[in-house]
């Protein structure tokens, strides 16, 4: 082992060990990147990622210049890679936190590079649906268990860096990723998208499997559903796990919130393309500064809240996303300039960015070590859920009223989201 690799090391374990007896400093990206588990799942996260991107462009394309599907076919794409998170997300937790924890996520990435390949012999539309919502059904495992190994990993003081540059890779080839997938495609073609997507999983694989991952012996308690069968015992634990959120007030306020940032999300998806054409009367140039402003947006909030908010509370940063998503959406319904566009769709990006983080965070330093993977499953579940429920409200919301009444109907249901929060949910004072 390198003189540098021992350095890193030790940093990694001085970290963990880092006395208690007052607030400790929080840790910077940079200082959680020299902890081995995050650096080597931060290095995960960009290769399957940008695969991730360039295989749904590639797929995205090919069905709609080659097989040349309706508009409702390309959308089932999305549709049919997020239903299966949603709908397994809660369930798929029960399991992760019976698992082991590395044999998960090598098996995951494992499966769903195979699934890629299947993707060179698919010739229908419905092959590719079913490919896609295979890869979502193993991608419900993986990222709960992911969320596990960081908590283990990351001492608290640092989980808000390390959540933001996990998120921070994931928007950073939101905004890349077409332009670097659309060259791709055009000089290596579709099939080798689809091969360069599951090279990116066994890589991942193989990062994951030079780690050396420990989980925190959880206390177990019998109990009766579990002389009952398997059903009752996978049951037994999905309830466990609703009921940890459900009276826990403050992060099942945060969760809410972003449940409502990324049904917020899921209705720009369609509507931002119709609000530019009807309301500013721009074309599709304006439109995809619009649309690249959002994932600026999150991107350059993600890393304010390392440099600014590092001592801020996190229930803090999730009303003042609330409130920035509320003043993003009032610019979009009172202008219709080009300027109030591109800085309402910023703001709202710079606002989900302060949702986004700190509820993770939240999530990850309030749960215990035993209920982590049916909790942050249970995260990601709702996360699809309201996307797929914005992405399917928003047009029909749109045809009876209109884009900027939607935008005003969200506006407003903020408002009392936050205003419930702080009548309801804020902890009570001792």
């Amino acid at each position: 082992m390198s003189s540098s690799s021992t350095q890193s090391e030790a940093f990694g374990e001085a970290v963990v060990n880092a006395s208690t007896t007052a607030a400790p400093v929080p840790l910077s990206m940079r200082e959680v990147l020299r902890i081995t588990v995050m650096r080597r799942l931060w290095y995960a996260q960009i290769v399957s990622n940008f695969g991730d991107f360039v295989a749904l462009f590639a797929v995205i394309g090919l069905l709609t210049y080659k097989l040349n599907a309706t508009a409702q076919q390309v959308t089932g794409v999305q549709i049919s890679y997020q239903v299966p998170i949603a709908v397994l997300g809660i369930l798929a937790g029960v399991f992760v936190d019976r698992w082991p924890l590395k044999r998960t996520l090598i098996s995951s990435d494992l499966i769903r590079g195979v699934l890629c390949l299947l993707l060179l012999v698919s010739t229908q539309i419905w092959h590719f649906y079913l490919i896609l919502a295979a890869i979502s059904i193993v991608s419900s495992f993986f990222g709960p268990a992911q969320g596990v190994v960081i908590r283990e990993a990351v001492p608290l003081h640092g989980l808000r860096s390390s959540n933001a540059l996990m998120q921070q890779v994931m928007f950073m080839m939101r905004i890349i990723g077409p332009a670097v997938a659309g060259m791709l495609v055009g000089f290596l073609g579709w099939k080798a998208c689809y091969i360069l997507d599951a090279a990116s999983f066994f890589a991942s694989a193989c990062f994951i499997a030079s780690l050396t991952i420990k989980r925190s012996a959880a206390v177990h308690h019998h109990t009766v559903a579990e002389d009952k069968g398997a059903i009752a015992k996978v049951w037994h634990d999905m309830k466990q796990g609703l009921s940890f959120i459900l009276h826990h007030a403050g992060l099942l306020f945060v969760i809410l919130a972003l449940a409502a940032g990324m049904f917020i999300m899921g209705c720009f998806g369609p509507l931002i393309a119709v609000y530019v054409r009807d309301a500013i009367h721009a074309g599709n140039t304006i439109y995809a500064w619009a649309s690249a402003m959002i994932g600026i947006g999150i991107l350059i909030g993600i890393n304010m809240l390392n440099t600014f908010g590092a001592k801020i509370r996190n229930t803090v940063l999730v009303y003042s996303g609330l409130l920035g998503i509320v003043a993003g959406l009032a610019l979009l319904t009172a202008f219709t300039q080009v300027w109030s566009t591109l800085l309402g769709d910023f703001l709202i990006g710079l606002a989900v960015a302060g949702i986004i983080i700190p509820t993770q965070t939240l999530m990850q330093q309030e749960t215990p070590p035993e209920l982590m993977g049916r909790v942050g499953s249970t995260v990601m579940s709702v996360i699809f859920s309201a996307q797929i429920l914005g992405l399917l409200l928003s047009g029909a919301l749109a045809q009876v009223t209109s884009v900027r009444s939607v935008f005003a109907i969200c506006s407003g249901m903020l408002l009392l989201l936050a205003l419930a929060g702080k009548l309801f949910m804020e902890p009570k004072a001792a």
